[in-house]
C-alpha cells in the first residue's frame, strides 16, 4: 500500500530538505545582479541574497501555495527571498507567539520587517499581544516590527474595534521620540493608518499629531508634522466622508 500523498499530509524531513532545495534552486535561477545592486539602493542589505523581485516571488508563492512547514524550512536557510517567499506561504493559524518572537529576533532589515508583518503576522490571534510586546524592545528592527504590525492590522483587520488601536496610541507617543530612521518611519507609518480607519479614531490620531509636532525632540516632531499633514487633508477627510456615508 503506497503512503497517503494528500495535500496537508505530512512531509518527512528528506522530503522538506528537497522542496527547500529546489525552491532556492529556482531562487538562484531567478536572481540578478541588477535586482541585488537595487536592493542596495532601497537600504535592503542581507549578506545572503540571491536578487529576485517581488513579483517573481509573488508568482512563485503562488505556485507553491500555503505550506507552513516549507515557509519554517525556507526562513531556517537565512536567505532573504526564501524568507521573503516565507511570509507569503506560511499559515497563519499555524503561527505561534514563540515563532512569531523568533522571526522577529532575525529581522535584520525593514523590507523583511514589513514583508512579514505585512503577509503572515498580522492575519494571526497573537497580533496585537505582539504589538505591545515588541513595542519596548530595544533593536531597530525588531521594534520598528510593532509598528509595521500594527500599520499592519489597520490596514487588514477590518473587525478590530477602534478601542485596540486608540489603546495602541500610547505606544506610538512612547516611541515617537526613537530617531533612528526605521524606527521612526514604522511609528509614523502606524500613526497615519490608525487616523485613517474612522472618524473617532483619526480625532485621536490628529490630537496626537498635533503634541508631537510642537515637540522638542526632533524625531517627534517630524513624525506629528508629516501624520499631521495627511489626516487632516482632504484624501483622509473624502475617505472618512465616504466611509460614514
Amino acid at each position: 500500500m503506497k503512503p497517503s500523498t494528500k495535500i496537508g499530509s505530512p512531509k518527512s524531513s528528506r522530503q522538506q530538505s528537497t522542496d527547500v532545495e529546489s525552491v532556492l534552486a529556482t531562487l538562484k535561477r531567478l536572481g540578478t545582479k541588477k535586482t541585488r545592486d537595487g536592493m542596495a539602493r532601497y537600504a535592503i542589505t542581507s549578506d545572503k541574497a540571491f536578487g529576485v523581485t517581488v513579483g517573481e516571488l509573488q508568482q512563485l508563492s503562488k505556485r507553491l501555495g500555503k505550506n507552513h512547514d516549507l515557509a519554517l524550512a525556507l526562513w531556517d536557510t537565512g536567505w532573504y527571498e526564501a524568507r521573503m517567499l516565507a511570509g507569503f506561504v506560511g499559515e497563519p493559524d499555524r503561527v505561534t507567539p514563540a515563532l512569531m518572537d523568533r522571526w522577529c529576533r532575525d529581522f535584520d532589515n525593514w523590507a523583511i520587517c514589513d514583508h512579514t508583518c505585512f503577509h503572515l503576522f498580522d492575519r494571526t490571534a497573537h497580533a496585537f499581544r505582539k504589538v505591545e510586546q515588541w513595542a519596548k524592545r530595544s533593536n531597530e528592527f525588531e521594534k520598528r516590527a510593532a509598528f509595521a504590525l500594527l500599520a499592519s492590522l489597520g490596514v487588514h483587520d477590518k473587525r478590530a474595534s477602534d478601542d485596540a488601536f486608540a489603546k495602541c496610541l500610547p505606544l506610538v507617543e512612547a516611541a515617537a521620540t526613537d530617531d533612528r530612521n526605521f524606527v521612526k518611519k514604522g511609528v509614523n507609518w502606524a500613526l497615519r493608518v490608525i487616523g485613517r480607519r474612522s472618524k473617532e479614531l483619526n480625532e485621536a490620531a490628529v490630537k496626537l499629531s498635533q503634541k508631537l509636532s510642537t515637540s522638542q525632540n526632533p524625531a517627534a516632531r517630524w513624525i506629528g508634522k508629516d501624520a499631521l499633514r495627511e489626516l487632516t487633508g482632504p484624501v483622509v477627510s473624502r475617505k472618512l466622508k465616504s466611509r460614514k456615508s
